[in-house]
């Protein structure tokens, strides 16, 4: 017979999410004792350069040409097919570095990768980024933030 552990039911509860006291100022976050680790001050300096280093940036597992699972591919898809301009676009791969793929998680307070930051805003992961694609939401905030290739009638009128 299979004897159920002792410890079982104190791992759980010490693995269950988190819930503060909500306040007026503070968002609500749910982070398990695993997840919540410090940030340190140089990983969030690289992180917040890197946000800032193109109009869209996308921290994902792979790169654009390779991605390493099928969420990020998903996403380049998505930002492909959206029409984003590669002049106003870089991504990172988080497996190249252990600091960055933990630090984004904590800086962003998302739990998945790929993580997608138009103009400095976080905006989510694959799962939000489809479905602001379906809805056609996306689409407005990417031509809003003017970070699509232009189409020929605006590069003719640019050129003139």
């Amino acid at each position: 017979m299979f004897a159920r552990p002792a410890f079982s039911s104190a791992f759980r509860a010490s693995t269950r999410a988190i819930r503060p006291v909500p306040s007026a100022t503070a968002p609500i976050r749910f982070l398990t004792p695993f997840q919540v680790r410090c940030l340190s001050q140089e990983t969030r300096a690289a992180i917040d350069k890197a946000v800032q280093s193109a109009p869209v940036v996308l921290f994902m597992k792979g790169t654009p040409e390779t991605p390493q699972c099928g969420f990020s591919r998903a996403s380049i898809q998505v930002l492909g097919m959206q029409g984003v301009d590669p002049n106003k676009f870089t991504a990172f791969n988080v497996l190249e570095d252990e600091e960055l793929r933990q630090g984004i998680k904590e800086y962003s307070e998302w739990p998945t990768i790929p993580q997608l930051y138009v103009d400095k805003e976080f905006v989510g992961g694959c799962d939000i980024l489809l479905s602001m694609h379906q809805d056609g939401s996306l689409a407005k905030l990417l031509e809003e933030k003017n970070v699509l290739v232009p189409t020929e009638s605006e590069s003719g009128e640019q050129q003139k």
